[in-house]
């Protein structure tokens, strides 16, 4: 019996925890642990995952949203700037794999126009596959990252044109119509202009008008409007929804809310991705697998080693020298969700595929996308081994890391966080002389600040082990940027049970949490809020022509206080307390004693004796007002009595006063 949607997905995101999990500990691509998922739960093993249209659809428009935000980093100068290898290297590539094939597939007595299809699809790679496991190592900007990415924006291209070809040849019986073919080209390329005409003219003014709302949830939904929009005029004349997408990141890459919008759609790509990798484990019959595996096993060696010489063999006057070629045909040996889409409309009919070709080919190109992480993750010591050369000692990786490592063991300082005030806060030890290594968990700017050389390293700032590693034990400060205080807190717990005598910093927007923090351990406490008020009272005794001793002398006097001046303020009635539990939410009061108040007649130290357990801090009577008034001093009516301490505290003082 097939269970219920919601225990399929209790199942579903069960198993996709514990698998990538166990991926993540041995190292091994997170991709390849969503493909063991669909793999073991699909249709064609345990079959607890329906294979339905709604999740290929979900799963597709993963791979809407990967290429979008990979738009958002690919220009329209950089995009002509690549033409050469997007439509030079590209058709290369799909002519030299395809006609390859399909020379092959003719003498299996396969007809030309069925071959050159099979050799399309097999020509093709997984754009999701490739494009993110290489986004995860930081190679997608490198040489044979970028070549990879042209070949992949031409297959998305390349696509229409044999999806026509396919279903021309489906509906003629294994004839097609160049006049249909040319149809379809002509609204694909009007669907292209449609999509960068909107891009260009459009975007910029809307997000202009949404931004300036303030509206955050509006912002994302417009965002997901605009790709899936996109998305759905390419893929209604043929296209990939993916290729749309990827035009509209394109044109909002020129704009000023490029961050922003990457921001939006990041949690919806990485959730829609995971299922994309599931659909495609499901693919793979492992019952055909084991009836077949000698044949399967021998069409995937040949898919493989054939696709990597080809390309490399293109690539070779492109990529600069052979070791780039090689890199780049390793990443791109694996197969592709397109041509699993093409292999998967011919082998329905016997005439055009015979099944005994077409289910091994198949198989073998499902498995071949499995095995595609893994082979992109060690491209580069595979092209070593190929060639037979040794190379450097280290990746870029390995060096960056190795640096850090020898950081960690001299005297800097460890800043947790490195985000714009972390990043100011580097900028001036830099300048000082003084070496620093930072923790942040954001991977797009720790892989922005290691290009441009800061010692940075991705974790979790409050993980014990990660401390040691990056040498708590020779740090001569921490410095804890982070404004959330419950964040702040658990930092410098892990820091004081490693090292109890080291000075911690931590930033905070205000005394929320100071107490906890001065409980934890914490050597000073900067709250932005008070800080930018004394850095205004300093500015503004010096232009009153204070004695600068006399200025410096009240700042630390505010200091050395903890900021109680500071912290005698007047909240407004809607304001809200920020953390009901913390110890620092004294505020002032006035309260004007009416005719008839209790404490008429009455000194401040029978309102104190009634339990009022507040500070006078001034009584105003006659428009004349007494600061720190003393416990003898007798209320009167219409007197304005301002006290100082918590709302509850408050409440009761004003009860007392007016009640008794």
């Amino acid at each position: 019996m097939t269970p219920q949607p919601l225990t399929q997905v209790l199942i579903l995101l069960m198993a996709s925890v514990f698998v990538v999990a166990v991926a993540r500990r041995q190292g091994l691509p997170p991709i390849l642990g969503y493909l063991v998922v669909g793999l073991l739960l699909g249709p064609l093993a345990f079959a607890v995952l329906p294979d339905g249209a709604a999740t290929h659809t979900l799963a597709d428009i993963g791979v809407v949203f990967l290429l979008f935000t990979l738009g958002l980093d690919f220009s329209w100068p950089r995009m002509i700037a690549m033409r050469r290898e997007v439509f030079g290297l590209g058709a290369a590539q799909l002519l030299a794999v395809g006609l390859a094939t399909a020379a092959f597939l003719r003498l299996l007595a396969v007809g030309w126009a069925p071959a050159l299809v099979v050799g399309g699809a097999v020509a093709m790679s997984s754009t999701a596959i490739v494009l993110h496991q290489l986004t995860d190592q930081s190679e997608l900007n490198r040489t044979h990252g970028r070549l990879a990415f042209a070949v992949l924006l031409f297959q998305d291209l390349a696509f229409v044109p044999l999806l026509a070809l396919a279903s021309a040849l489906v509906r003629g019986g294994g004839s097609f119509s160049s006049a249909s073919l040319a149809r379809l080209v002509i609204e694909g390329l009007l669907a292209l202009f449609v999509v960068l005409a909107i891009g260009r003219w459009l975007l910029r003014p809307l997000f202009y008008e949404i931004a300036h709302s303030r509206l955050r949830e509006l912002f994302t939904l417009t965002v997901l409007l605009v790709v899936l929009s996109c998305a759905w005029v390419t893929a209604q004349v043929g296209l990939s929804m993916a290729l749309g997408a990827f035009l509209a990141g394109m044109m909002l890459a020129e704009t000023e809310y490029r961050h922003q919008v990457e921001s939006a759609v990041r949690p919806f790509r990485e959730l829609l991705l995971g299922l994309f990798f599931i659909s495609v484990g499901m693919l793979l019959d492992l019952r055909l697998l084991y009836h077949q595996f000698v044949l399967v096993t021998a069409i995937l060696a040949a898919l493989l080693i054939g696709k990597s010489l080809l390309v490399a063999l293109v690539t070779r006057p492109l990529a600069g020298n052979t070791f780039k070629a090689v890199r780049t045909s390793i990443v791109l040996a694996g197969g592709g969700e397109f041509g699993v889409a093409l292999l998967t409309i011919l082998v329905q009919h016997e005439q055009l595929l015979p099944a005994r070709i077409g289910q091994p080919l198949l198989a073998a190109l499902v498995l071949s996308m499995v095995l595609s992480p893994l082979l992109i993750r060690y491209n580069r010591r595979a092209a070593r081994g190929l060639l037979g050369e040794r190379g450097p000692p280290a990746s870029a990786l390995e060096r960056e890391d190795a640096a850090a490592g020898a950081l960690a063991r001299r005297e800097h300082v460890v800043l947790c966080g490195f985000g714009r005030v972390g990043q100011n806060i580097a900028r001036v030890l830099d300048s000082q002389g003084f070496e620093y290594l930072a923790i942040d968990l954001d991977p797009a700017r720790i892989r922005l600040a290691r290009q441009a050389g800061d010692a940075v390293v991705f974790g979790d700032s409050a993980d014990e082990e990660l401390l040691q590693r990056v040498g708590i034990d020779n740090a001569s400060a921490v410095i804890v940027t982070f404004a959330n205080p419950a964040v702040s807190v658990g930092i410098v717990r892990a820091v004081r049970r490693l090292r109890a005598n080291v000075p911690v910093l931590v930033r905070t927007q205000d005394d929320v949490g100071l107490a906890e923090l001065t409980a934890a351990g914490v050597t000073d406490v900067v709250p932005e809020t008070f800080e930018a008020s004394l850095m205004l009272v300093s500015q503004v005794l010096m232009l009153l022509h204070v004695p600068p001793g006399r200025v410096m002398r009240t700042i630390g006097d505010i200091r050395a206080s903890r900021y109680a001046t500071l912290r005698s303020i007047f909240r407004h009635d809607g304001a809200r307390v920020v953390d009901e539990t913390h110890a620092f939410r004294e505020e002032l009061r006035s309260i004007v004693l009416p005719p008839g108040s209790w404490s008429i007649g009455r000194r401040l130290d029978d309102v104190r004796a009634r339990g009022a357990d507040v500070s006078f801090t001034a009584v105003r009577r006659h428009g004349i007002t007494g600061r720190q008034p003393d416990g003898a001093t007798e209320l009167r009516d219409g007197d304005i009595v301002v006290v100082y301490g918590t709302p509850e505290a408050l409440e009761h003082a004003e009860a007392v006063l007016l009640a008794g």
